[in-house]
């Protein structure tokens, strides 16, 4: 499991444009379609992604990929709470400073 988050789409996507999203560095996700009115269809990505180095990296990546399909834009972006990953996994345990015997 990667970084978790989901994307609002301004409208509904065809096939050839999620290829282009997948192609494009959205990483792993998968979508539904969702009436917010009558008139007004919308599409939430919901994102999975294990390649990104940081969740702000996965982020970067989603939304440059969205921007590179003509009239669609992001209208929300969710990010739950994260597991534990490679970011918690580089930092060091901190260290009491001032704490000895003498």
């Amino acid at each position: 499991m990667g970084y978790v988050f989901s994307l609002l789409l301004s409208r509904e996507i065809t096939e050839d444009e999620m290829t282009a999203l997948a192609c494009g560095g959205a990483a792993d996700f998968g979508t539904d379609v969702l009436p917010t009115n009558a008139a007004v269809t919308v599409t939430n990505m919901d994102i999975d992604d294990t390649a990104s180095p940081t969740l702000a990296d996965a982020i970067e990546s989603a939304l440059a990929a969205v921007a590179e399909v003509p009239d669609l834009s992001v209208s929300e972006l969710t990010v739950p709470p994260q597991p534990a990953g490679a970011e918690a996994a580089g930092a060091e345990e901190p260290v009491a400073v001032g704490a000895g015997t003498d």
